[in-house]
């Protein structure tokens, strides 16, 4: 590939900046990553009408996986039990999913077998890098102030 090519919100990091991997086949596991995130929170990951730096890229992962941690219900649409887990499970597939660094992400066969397999083998994955709410711009302008001085 010459160029960065994709649907916002579900290309990998690797495809446009190569310091994080190269393009392969985990780069279409981060896309499928974006795709069950997208089904579990019932909203599409770019948001045109949210504006220029609110995507549900980077504000969902972030969002539910601090829920994630707290072990509380994810959403507050759920109401059964059993909806919870179901969500739990696709979330933290999810999430292995969208790993910054590619050899960090599942196979999608590892991925198949993580929804198929018991939730309870399922661990919690290190906090997506990318899933963090990026800093204001006058938090920005004050720290690159302060370095240069």
């Amino acid at each position: 590939m010459l160029e960065a090519r994709g649907t916002i919100g579900y290309i990998a990091p690797e495809v446009f900046n190569r310091n994080f991997g190269g393009v392969s086949h985990k780069s279409d596991v981060y896309s499928y990553g974006m795709l069950i995130l997208e089904m579990v929170g019932g909203r599409k990951n770019v948001d045109g009408g949210v504006g220029s730096g609110h995507t549900s890229e980077i504000y969902f992962p972030d969002y539910i996986y601090e829920r994630l941690k707290k072990d509380e219900f994810l959403l507050n649409s759920l109401t059964t039990l059993e909806e919870n887990n179901n969500a739990r499970k696709m979330t933290i597939v999810g999430l292995w999913c969208i790993q910054t660094n590619p050899k960090q992400r599942p196979s999608i066969d590892e991925v198949i077998e993580m929804l198929e397999g018991n939730m309870e083998a399922l661990e919690i994955p290190p906090k997506p890098f990318f899933s963090s709410p990026p800093r204001s711009p006058a938090i920005m302008f004050n720290t690159s102030q302060e370095v240069s001085n």
